[in-house]
């Protein structure tokens, strides 16, 4: 939801399709806020995953979105939400806490400075890396392969790895991305990795199969290379 043109209406039938196949969902938010996280919780995801976290203290107001009082400030509607598969679920009070994974983008300069201190925080289970916006931040928009960029998400990646050798602590999440690929990533020790997504796949297609038109009009037509008429229709199967 934070960058794409949907909201918590066009989530809810994504849980649904998620849900039928028994695949865990997490919901990343647009804001790390109360209302989202409280909208978002209440739909019953696997997990939530909040943006621009720079800090401990942010980390730790993140975490206290997810809580009810006392421990923290989720509104409570329990027994109406999907979550509590609308009141059903007797013991939803006393597990969901325990069953949901919170996420924490780390994603600027100041955030990889306290990547330790923000890995530390009671509650947050996972350190997602930004690697574009954190390029931002450093001054290289749309350059998350710059030399600096990446020996900065090295810093971050061994700060999160070393929280999590000793008590406490969380594990590495991170995007694949055309200069890091998921190998790479994984032989670092990150335990979670985005691959691609369905908007990227349906861009890389559709830019692939014009190419592939345009090609054909250089290299003639049907009507004028016949003898090509089985290569032509391979093309157009695909």
């Amino acid at each position: 939801m934070e960058h794409g043109h949907g909201g918590i209406s066009d989530a809810l039938p994504c849980l649904h399709a998620l849900g039928a196949t028994r695949t865990p969902a997490i919901l990343r938010l647009p804001e790390s806020c109360p209302t989202w996280a409280k909208k978002a919780l209440d739909l019953g995801p696997q997990g939530v995953m909040f943006p621009m976290i720079d800090s401990p203290k942010s980390a730790k107001k993140a975490v206290s979105y997810c809580r009810f009082p006392p421990a923290g400030v989720r509104g409570s509607a329990h027994t109406v939400v999907r979550a509590s598969s609308y009141g059903i679920d007797a013991g939803y009070l006393s597990n969901c806490e325990e069953e949901l994974l919170i996420m924490c983008q780390v994603e600027s300069e100041e955030g990889v400075k306290r990547v330790e201190d923000i890995a530390a925080v009671d509650g947050v289970d996972c350190i997602q890396m930004g690697p574009l916006d954190l390029s931002a931040s450093m001054g290289y928009l749309w350059d998350p392969g710059n030399k600096k960029v990446r020996e900065t998400m090295r810093v971050a990646e061994k700060g999160v790895l070393g929280s999590k050798a000793g008590k406490g602590g969380a594990y590495l999440a991170g995007f694949a991305m055309p200069h890091d690929g998921p190998q790479d990533m994984r032989s670092r020790g990150y335990h979670m990795i985005s691959g691609a997504v369905d908007v990227g796949l349906f861009r890389s297609a559709a830019v692939d199969d014009v190419k592939r038109f345009k090609m054909s009009l250089m290299n003639g037509t049907d009507d004028e290379k016949e003898d090509d008429k089985e290569s032509d229709e391979k093309y157009w199967s695909e």
